[in-house]
């Protein structure tokens, strides 16, 4: 083990110094793992192959400043992990904002009907900003992202245990957080949103 570390060490001040065989070296021991990692998260092995040599590009950027404060591996994997993360939320905001430029209503909504749904999307939007980080992660891989409880835990190498524990509190805060807005006999005051 003290061997290790040694050759991390000596890795991490080699690839400091401008070393592309020790760079090398750490891209072919970790790239294929971290193309598997960033797949997992977007579904697309393409994709994810441009996740990974960014990741590794960054890093060979960033060498004479590095701070890698654990092994290697654990450093391009939290990056990646990171990095595909960032990519799904942009689509998603990309998406979002495309197809309200798309919707062409039959009708023009109520200014109140207006009103309501923006006031509704707010809290939406910030009731699920408000939870905890590590609640919010699972929360948006699960429902946003449509991963299996098992894919969640690879992807954020934790449990399913744990997983199920981080969903189940997201869900109860979001039904604490956004009761006003719930219908009668859902833990909300019964306040009617516009259908």
């Amino acid at each position: 083990m003290d061997t290790s570390h040694a050759s991390e060490r000596e890795l991490r001040e080699r690839i400091r110094a401008g070393d592309e065989g020790a760079f090398d070296s750490v891209f072919r021991s970790h790239y294929a793992q971290l193309v598997r990692m960033a797949e997992s998260v977007v579904r697309e092995r393409a994709l994810a192959e441009e996740i990974a040599q960014e990741v590794m590009l960054e890093l060979w950027r960033r060498r004479e400043s590095l701070e890698v404060e654990q092994t290697f591996r654990a450093y391009l994997i939290r990056s990646t992990r990171n990095r595909a993360l960032n990519h799904i939320r942009h689509d998603r905001i990309v998406a979002r904002e495309a197809a309200f430029a798309a919707i062409d209503p039959p009708s023009s909504p109520s200014a109140e009907d207006e009103v309501l749904g923006v006031e509704l999307e707010r809290a939406v939007h910030d009731a699920i900003e408000g939870l905890p980080e590590n609640c919010r992660e699972v929360f948006q891989l699960s429902r946003e992202q449509g991963l299996k409880y098992a894919e969640i835990a690879a992807t954020l190498e934790i449990s399913v245990k744990t997983v199920e524990k981080r969903m189940g509190q997201a869900l109860s805060e979001l039904r604490q957080r956004l009761a006003p807005w719930l219908p009668a006999g859902t833990g909300g005051r019964g306040r009617k949103t516009p259908v």
